[in-house]
């Protein structure tokens, strides 16, 4: 019976998804011209703001006004503005009768979290995004949907993690619109709502497997792989205290759970089943461990992102998923969603050309003081851009200074896939070696060695000459040949990959690349030393593999150093 009343709420859902999915592709064969009356409703909007005055919307009659009118900015030059608003003057950035809900939190460049607006526009514009990219996915993977759409896990966070001075709360837009889902359509989604609220990240992974273990999951959807591989990682090493719980009706007092969230999961958790407990025990009796791809055999696919650094940790997920598809949950930010991946297996994405509306600096013309910018239909295949957002939240022409590169259209609109942030550049003497040229190097070095490794990092290290040290965990890498070959194919891939290092490497103006062996456990130092210093949460967390910082390498305890 509950089988068959899922059925029949979600049909209406799954048919305005496929509404909405229909009129996006429709658009897209028009793109150029959806996406400047976007911006000209956009600004006529928003005109009588404080923003708007300022800038002279009601002079805005063109993408050329727009360019001329308003200059490309960063959260710096929106905050005074986004200040207003969190301090109740919603005419600061919005037109009249426009209500906001809360403000997404995001890490920032300093000790202060940045905060994006989100209107009721905003929202529904994040909540189309999802149900587009959905329904697109379900498509593709029937059973997850033949009979009732199947569980569902997914990890959110708290939407109310503080409050402005007005009273709004700031947050994890996934929490809000996890807490705004009818009660028959939340029924799908495993981890309980009230999970949201808690902080301790491994107490949340266990919650998570505790309410979805002994489902038949359909997917797991979470904006970092290795958001997925931890939990999962977890659930192996915790296999004795989650069988347990499940054949008790209990939940564990070890785990670091708020009272109010303990109480709010007791019904759920009292329920003793003991027939998954020893479904459990027998994939631990036969096997020796508890892995997704004996408790999940029938998940239809994963979902997170696949561009820029995510692809070293996707190399993990046969150990513990077997061979199962990817479909790349879009390039998505607290400021907006930039794309709606169509297939699998692939980080590239159609431009949410719907929702935002976009401009692209070329990335040769990054550095420049005043770079010319060109509209989403005259991308060029095969360039690379920097991306520029104007949104429903307030945010116009905003440098998110992601990466990306158009790697074909659908309709007039590109097709794009994440390369890196434009942050993570380093240039010891000139060699501006980029994070996306780390990645495929050590991605390459690992497939030739035959290696896999968990995390790494790429620092430089400043001496005489200086050089760049690749920071591993000790037991992914042992002292011995392969760490001395994984070494020097770093530095071989490196020099093919980037010819002004090369260049210096030859003109012994950079030292070689050296692997440095830290303690284990020193990753999940370093991202919560990363959260606790910038904000954020471990949802939204990316592992960097280059920072520009000669200081950083002494947070690192280190035991070896391979190369010289």
């Amino acid at each position: 019976m509950l089988r068959f009343i899922k059925r029949l709420v979600g049909r209406p859902i799954a048919n305005r998804a496929r509404r909405l999915a229909v009129e996006f592709h429709q658009q897209t064969k028009r793109a150029g011209a959806f996406q400047r009356e976007l911006l000209l409703s956009r600004i006529a909007r928003n005109a009588d703001s404080a923003f708007g005055r300022d800038h002279h919307f009601g002079e805005i009659h063109s993408p050329e006004d727009f360019r001329r009118q308003v200059p490309i900015a960063d959260y710096t030059r929106h905050e005074p503005y986004i200040d207003r608003v969190r301090n109740g003057d919603v005419s600061a950035l919005f037109g009249p009768g426009t209500e906001v809900l809360m403000f997404a939190m995001t890490s920032g460049t300093t000790n202060r979290p940045k905060t994006i607006p989100v209107t009721r526009e905003a929202l529904n514009n994040y909540r189309e995004g999802w149900l587009i990219w959905g329904i697109q996915a379900f498509d593709a993977h029937p059973d997850i949907i033949e009979n009732g759409l199947r569980p569902i896990l997914q990890i959110a966070s708290d939407w109310r993690e503080s409050y402005t001075p007005a009273g709004i709360p700031c947050g994890a837009i996934t929490g809000l619109t996890a807490s705004m889902q009818s009660r028959m359509i939340r029924t799908t989604y495993c981890m309980p709502p009230s999970g949201s609220r808690i902080k301790d990240v491994e107490s949340k992974y266990y919650v998570a497997l505790r309410y979805s273990i002994y489902k038949n999951l359909g997917t797991i959807i979470a904006a970092n792989p290795s958001t997925i591989l931890n939990m999962v990682r977890l659930g192996d090493r915790e296999r004795e205290t989650l069988i347990r719980d499940l054949h008790d009706g209990t939940l564990a007092t070890r785990w670091s759970i708020p009272d109010d969230v303990r109480r709010e999961l007791r019904f759920r958790t009292r329920i003793r089943r003991k027939d998954a407990a020893r479904r459990l025990e027998q994939i631990v009796s036969e096997t020796g461990r508890l892995l997704p791809k004996d408790y999940w055999p029938n998940l239809e696919f994963l979902s997170n992102w696949m561009g820029g650094t995510m692809r070293a940790y996707l190399r993990g997920y046969p150990e513990f998923f077997g061979e199962k598809p990817v479909r790349d949950v879009g390039l998505i930010a607290s400021e907006g969603r930039m794309t709606i991946p169509i297939e699998d297996n692939t980080p590239a994405g159609v431009l949410d050309i719907r929702h935002h509306y976009f401009e692209f600096i070329p990335e040769e013309d990054a550095d420049k003081p005043d770079p010319q910018t060109v509209e989403a239909v005259d991308l060029v295949e095969g360039k690379n851009y920097f991306v520029l957002l104007t949104t429903a939240g307030g945010l116009y022409r905003y440098n998110i200074f992601d990466l990306v590169r158009c790697v074909g259209f659908h309709g007039e609109a590109p097709i794009v896939e994440f390369l890196n942030k434009g942050a993570h550049f380093s240039s010891l003497t000139g060699e501006k070696l980029s994070e996306h040229q780390v990645i495929t190097a050590v991605e390459s070095a690992q497939r030739s060695v035959g290696l896999r490794l968990r995390s790494y990092l790429l620092l430089p290290i400043w001496g005489d000459p200086p050089s760049y040290g690749i920071l591993v965990e000790a037991s992914d890498l042992p002292e011995g040949e392969a760490a001395d070959r994984f070494t020097a194919e770093v530095e071989e891939q490196l020099r093919t990959l980037n010819v002004e290092y090369a260049a210096k490497r030859d003109s012994l103006r950079l030292g070689p690349v050296r692997t440095i062996r830290i303690r284990d456990g020193a990753w999940g130092e370093f991202q919560k030393r990363r959260l606790a210093r910038s904000g954020g949460t471990v949802e939204q967390y990316k592992q960097p593999h280059l920072i520009p910082d000669v200081e950083a390498i002494h947070a690192f305890p280190t035991v070896a150093t391979i190369g010289s």
